[in-house]
């Protein structure tokens, strides 16, 4: 195996010491290191191979070499012990828990707000707040059916969530390509070390959108909707809706009569009972929202209002993941479930608050900044590696608009080895987690979740727009870990390589794309 180099800056997920292997990673770092380097470098060719012909892809905004990239993948597998992910799992639960009930209070009588736990003022002031959903009952009282959150490691080895995805979190469906990669790669030392099934989470998916129908019917009308090609995760969006036997919609596919949703079809007019939305709240209804908004469904909130059409995720969701009230998670389940969190935010600075304001003026060398309405890692300052300029021209944005932004102190998030093709060696990378949480009547989280890697030397931002790449995550079944033998036998087949036949809908998938560039 290529040689492996140490970081004592950070916590080391594989490492205790430069000379020790942790317990669960002994066998696996064992069995890698009788692998050789060209053995090693096949096998990485091939799992390269196989994600670019499946059309495994995301897209890169505003990238002059090209908007279309296959998410790097990373072979040596992150794992976490069954012990560490219960306490994970438990933490989760509370945390979805109590966002929901947050929700739920927040478009109804507003209780908390009334307490003064949470300001008025900053949900009142977030774009993310829709009134319109005042007085919509929600199926379950969920809001939030599709849940990413983003976990780290800080110096000590302890978890915090770093922020909650709820409107439309991408990324499960990398856990489940990564996930078929490695078994096909290391099939016997995958099933030596009895890591816990991801695949069933389509499964899952289905079943919890089945129960949302308003219609009680065997079989009821589920689609994606999604913004088109162009958007950053189409391939997620086609991907699901071919796994689970739905349809893959655009707006222009639905309309709304008679407070219904309805779905053009070559048969005619086919009622849909649930959407599972891939558009931001802005877009799903120019009726509602966006006047301007040609990617939604215009009069769709009339039939969520009549109750005869269901969206996974509901509008108004994205208010509980606001950057600016994270920092109130923590008060929100002390506040609806009376329990301390099992899961400890990193320490925020807000803009709102003017004490909080001062410090991160004073300290912004020292201090991630961070606009309160950006994803994927647009928009933010990481003080310690920015220049005094670059510090200066970002404040002014602050001092412009302090309710835009948070900071938070610069953690170093865990490393964990990933291969550098231009050495030939492995090297310490920062990582981050994030499970995906589907809540419904009952709350099920997928073993594991999507490690992304930041892979670009020293840089501590993990997002695939940002140069990140990803690995598969092994929970375990149990903490009896595998013993050694020897578990490296050759990779199973690569079908799609042997016959180069790629995936029947992904060949649809590419399909309309080159139709609708013409």
């Amino acid at each position: 195996m290529p040689a492996v180099s140490f970081t004592q800056q950070a916590f080391n997920e594989v490492y205790s010491t430069p000379d020790q292997v942790r317990g669960h990673y002994h066998v696996l770092m064992d069995q890698l290191s009788k692998l050789g380097e060209q053995e090693f470098e096949r096998r990485a060719s091939l799992s390269d191979l196989s994600f670019r012909n499946q059309g495994i892809t995301f897209t890169v905004y505003g990238d002059a070499q090209g908007t279309e990239r296959t998410i790097p993948f990373d072979m040596l597998p992150r794992i976490i012990p069954a012990q560490e992910w219960q306490t994970l799992e438990r933490g989760l639960k509370q945390r979805v828990k109590a966002i929901n009930l947050f929700l739920q209070d927040l478009y109804g009588s507003q209780r908390i707000l009334k307490d003064r736990k949470v300001p008025y003022d900053l949900i009142h002031s977030s774009p993310n707040f829709r009134r319109e959903m005042f007085g919509i009952q929600v199926p379950y009282g969920v809001y939030t059916h599709v849940v990413g959150s983003d976990l780290i490691r800080d110096e000590q080895g302890n978890y915090r969530i770093l922020e909650d995805n709820l409107r439309c979190p991408s990324g499960v469906s990398y856990v489940l390509a990564n996930r078929t990669a490695m078994t096909r790669i290391f099939p016997r030392l995958f099933r030596q070390y009895r890591v816990r099934p991801v695949q069933h989470y389509t499964t899952a998916l289905l079943e919890l959108l089945h129960s949302l129908s308003p219609r009680q019917m065997e079989e009821p009308t589920i689609v994606v909707l999604s913004p088109g090609i162009y958007n950053s995760a189409y391939f997620e969006h086609a991907f699901l809706a071919q796994q689970m036997g739905v349809e893959l919609v655009e707006g222009r596919d639905l309309f709304v009569s008679e407070g219904k949703v309805f779905m053009r079809t070559t048969y005619g007019r086919a009622q849909v009972d649930v959407i599972y939305r891939r558009i931001d709240d802005d877009f799903l209804d120019p009726a509602a929202f966006r006047p301007d908004s040609a990617l939604g469904v215009p009069g769709l909130m009339q039939a969520v209002r009549a109750g005869n059409v269901a969206l996974a995720n509901a509008p108004g969701a994205g208010i509980a993941d606001d950057k600016a009230v994270y920092p109130y998670v923590p008060e929100m389940i002390r506040y609806y479930l009376s329990e301390e969190p099992i899961l400890d935010n990193v320490e925020t600075f807000s803009g709102t608050k003017s004490q909080d304001l001062v410090y991160m003026l004073e300290n912004a060398q020292d201090l991630v900044f961070k606009p309160v309405g950006e994803s994927g890692g647009y928009g933010m300052l990481i003080g310690p590696q920015a220049s005094r300029q670059e510090i200066q021209d970002y404040l002014q944005k602050v001092k412009a608009n302090p309710r835009n932004f948070i900071a938070q102190p610069t953690i170093s998030l865990s490393v964990h080895p990933s291969y550098y093709k231009d050495t030939g060696n492995f090297e310490p990378c920062h990582i981050d987690l994030r499970p995906f949480i589907l809540m419904g009547q009952d709350t099920t989280i997928i073993p594991g979740g999507l490690t992304r890697v930041a892979l670009k030397r020293g840089s501590l931002v993990v997002n695939s727009s940002q140069g990140g790449g990803s690995k598969d995550t092994w929970v375990l079944e149990d903490d009896d870990f595998p013993q050694q033998q020897n578990l490296l036998e050759s990779p199973v087949s690569f079908p799609d390589l042997e016959d180069h036949q790629p995936d029947l809908a992904l060949e649809a998938i590419r399909a309309a794309q080159e139709a609708q560039q013409q």
